[in-house]
């Protein structure tokens, strides 16, 4: 039932001992996190897959034991090429020296005797990232009452659920060891989702000039991505610069995000000679922090209720105004002809209209002419009223269907895929009042009853097919979304958006790497005055992942061209390279950067800074203040008791945390 990774560089094979981490899922998440804390953080690693195809394409010859072996295979390479390349590995250490094989089982279940068996009562921390919810809770629950020291890492869609489950279990861990001061009880549950953690990097890409938001102690971070400063101008550094963008987004030839070193591969946390002598290159700085506001439900597009313009047509409303404006004129007429006063001028016009005066004989020429055009006007009132009435009925009958988009839409982003990661996006683009046209082939999609309820214009049908972009009205977009599961049908449709309006902003949701670069350059070449960016949901998920597994704190993680800033809370104390240095010295160029200190009291810290203060409708509007000091001075020297949030690389916050795992007795 199990086995090990094909030879890998100098990693021979041996079970796991105490400490190693197990990793449990049936898609592309669980082999990423897996690469994730084997390469990055350098820890051992029980990778538990189902037997038999994989889950994402299950019509390929290779399994998912053969997905993730040719996966640690490719990276093993690329980090000895990078080792031997410059003499280092990013921070991580040798990777050829003293470092086991990753370890891969094979079964349908994570039940108690195949748990058992990948070492659960020895491990520091298991992730389920199942793409059920249902198996993620089942597997929770058995590996809590397994090893209640146990770190647990659950991918679960449902929100509200997981909240509930992270209490239940870290109640279920204090039980099970009384006595233990749960403030050092490292038995914590992080409940997860990959959905949300990559809608806002996705849905950030579809707009201009948007920021990266972190969110910390009711607090927003915003990371903002600037262009190069133009000849004679100075570029604003904000509070500080996070990362400097390759040579290459410029170029259309240029691979977004190059793992490689050198002058092309964008720079993480530079310091500020790097800032001062990158010249042509972007930047991505920390542009404010502003207060967070409760989290407010997606509006609808069109509003509240059924306004007039979603229940009559255009064509109806311009007809009404025409007829209203024609018994104006004739009131207006019999004042002026006939003498009469204004209300019975207005009476008898009204009469005439439904033809319910008797015949003007014997009146005035003037009043008989009148009559007789008000009468004619009148004709035009019925079929008025009955179009009227067949819309509004049409229009009530529809209200719970699904919207087409309006004529006259424009500058919208269409969106492609209703699934987990589509819902999440489309969430996310209403939260900020983005207009959005959906495209679905499953009429029972995830996402349908969501769009319907939010009146979001969706186009059913396969986007591979003729006419089903137009009717979108991609060309008048702003944007394309392509978020579908399927690499091809992604890049099948944004090369025929692109062909109807080629300087469309575009982003793809493709999972291989070599895939994406090779799609990203050939697109920057064929259309240079066009974005296009290449996204995968696993890659930018698992460093969230990885990092709750390491027992911090995750704020957020923002992507950077096709490489991920993380944002954490740190405790000071066990961690030799911030305790007792200054923040000036405890800054490492590439690594990792001190942001903020809390300032609250140890006892009275929120042990959730990700998470805003609860909002009280019958209390005082105003949330409590932040303990964060932002403005921080190079020369504060840090104390064991301060929690520090940083800036890191994925690699440094990985050393960051070996070392206060070495510094620890008995680990």
């Amino acid at each position: 039932m199990l086995g090990f990774v094909p030879p890998l560089p100098q990693q021979p094979g041996r079970p796991p001992s105490s400490g190693h981490m197990i990793v449990c899922g049936d898609d592309a998440l669980a082999r990423r996190l897996a690469v994730e804390l084997r390469f990055i953080y350098g820890e051992r690693v029980t990778l538990l897959l189902p037997p038999g195809r994989d889950a994402n394409n299950p019509e390929t010859p290779l399994t998912q034991r053969g997905r993730a072996a040719a996966l640690f295979g490719r990276m093993s390479a690329a980090m000895n090429r990078a080792g031997n390349g410059n003499g280092t590995t990013g921070g991580s250490g040798d990777t050829n020296a003293g470092v086991e094989a990753v370890r891969i089982m094979e079964a349908p279940e994570p039940s108690d005797d195949v748990l058992e068996e990948a070492g659960i009562d020895r491990a520091a921390a298991l992730a389920l990232v199942y793409d059920d919810d249902e198996r993620n809770i089942r597997a929770a629950l058995t590996a809590r009452r397994l090893n209640p020291r146990l770190r647990l890492v659950i991918r679960l869609y449902n929100r509200k659920l997981g909240q509930h489950l992270e209490e239940l279990l870290d109640q279920a861990a204090a039980v099970a060891m009384p006595g233990i001061d749960p403030a050092l009880l490292d038995a914590s549950t992080t409940v997860l989702s990959d959905a949300d953690t990559a809608a806002p990097a996705l849905a950030a890409t579809a707009l201009t000039g948007s920021s990266k938001i972190i969110q910390a102690e009711g607090l927003l971070l915003r990371a903002a991505e600037r262009p190069p400063p133009r000849p004679g101008e100075s570029a604003d550094p904000g509070l500080c610069t996070l990362a400097l963008l390759s040579s290459t987004t410029n170029d259309p030839a240029g691979a977004e995000g190059s793992d490689s070193s050198g002058d092309e591969a964008p720079q993480l946390l530079p310091d500020e000679r790097a800032v001062a002598e990158a010249t042509g290159r972007g930047t991505v700085v920390l542009e404010a922090i502003s207060r967070a506001d409760p989290d407010r439900p997606a509006t609808r597009m069109g509003g509240r209720g059924a306004p007039l313009a979603q229940i009559f047509s255009r064509r109806l409303r311009w007809s009404a105004l025409g007829f209203a404006l024609a018994a104006v004129a004739l009131v207006i007429a019999s004042l002026l002809t006939t003498k009469d006063s204004a209300l019975h001028s207005a009476y008898l016009t009204v009469l005439d209209l439904l033809g319910m005066n008797d015949p003007a004989e014997g009146a005035p020429p003037a009043r008989q002419i009148i009559q007789i055009l008000s009468g004619i006007a009148g004709l035009l009132l019925l079929p008025l009223l009955i179009a009227a009435l067949l819309e509004a009925f049409g229009t009530l009958r529809t209200a719970s269907s699904l919207r087409r988009p309006p004529r006259g839409l424009s500058g919208h982003v269409v969106l492609l895929g209703l699934g987990k990661i589509g819902t999440r996006v489309l969430v996310r683009l209403r939260e900020l009042d983005i207009p959005v046209v959906v495209v679905e082939e499953d009429t029972e999609a995830r996402g349908i009853p969501l769009a319907r309820s939010m009146h979001v214009p969706t186009v059913i049908g396969d986007v591979t097919q003729e006419g089903v972009l137009e009717a979108a009205k991609v060309h008048r977009a702003h944007a394309l979304l392509a978020l579908t599961s399927v690499d091809t049908t992604n890049l099948e449709a944004t090369l025929y958006a692109r062909s109807v309006k080629p300087d469309l902003r575009v982003a793809l949701r493709l999972y291989d790497d070599e895939f994406a670069t090779a799609v990203y350059r050939t697109l920057r070449t064929a259309h240079p005055q066009a974005l296009t960016r290449s996204r995968s949901v696993s890659h930018l998920a698992a460093p969230a992942f990885a990092g709750a597994m390491m027992g911090r704190q995750i704020l957020g993680a923002i992507p950077v061209e096709r490489k991920v800033m993380l944002f954490a809370a740190l405790e000071v104390a066990g961690h030799p390279q911030l305790e007792g240095h200054t923040v000036e010295q405890a800054f490492r160029a590439g690594a990792w950067r001190v942001l903020a200190i809390d300032a609250t009291p140890p006892a009275d810290r929120n042990p959730d800074l990700a998470a805003l203060p609860p909002f009280d409708p019958e209390g005082d509007a105003t949330p409590p203040p932040s303990g964060l000091v932002w403005d921080l001075h190079p020369g504060y020297v840090l104390r064991a008791q301060d929690r520090v949030v940083i800036a890191a690389t994925r690699r440094g916050l990985a050393e960051l945390l070996r070392r206060q795992r070495s510094a620890v007795p008995g680990r």
